[in-house]
């Protein structure tokens, strides 16, 4: 597996860590739909929360959370909108980022809770 996709699923690994320590249930991890992936979807309290997990080794050519762009949110909005249907789920939605920066002397996470709005 390539680095860049290591640090990918590791990145992930701690933010489901990360949600569970902070009172969210884990209700899918990488949630295929078309050509669409949630990489975690999770409940917290009422509120079905949609996460995009965006993890990177250095800052240097920007903030993890500043790759999420439109045409992401576009393709995270449809998945959503299959996943709620298929499940019969009516809870209100929330879209987070959660930003992991992991290197050897750094492990950093930062969560953007309403991160975008799907309308």
């Amino acid at each position: 597996m390539a680095y860049h996709n290591e640090l990918g699923k590791l990145g992930e690994e701690l933010a489901v860590a990360y949600l569970a320590r902070n009172g969210y249930a884990i209700l899918e991890r990488n949630f295929v739909y078309d050509k669409a992936e949630i990489d975690i979807i999770a409940r917290h309290e009422d509120t079905i929360v949609v996460v995009e997990v965006k993890t990177r080794n250095s800052s240097v050519f920007g903030d993890p959370q500043e790759f999420v762009n439109k045409n992401k949110i576009k393709l995270l909005v449809k998945a959503a909108n299959e996943y709620l249907i298929s499940n019969a789920i009516e809870n209100e939605v929330r879209f987070d980022i959660i930003a992991v920066l992991k290197n050897k002397k750094t492990e950093q996470i930062q969560h953007f809770k309403d991160a975008f709005y799907h309308f």
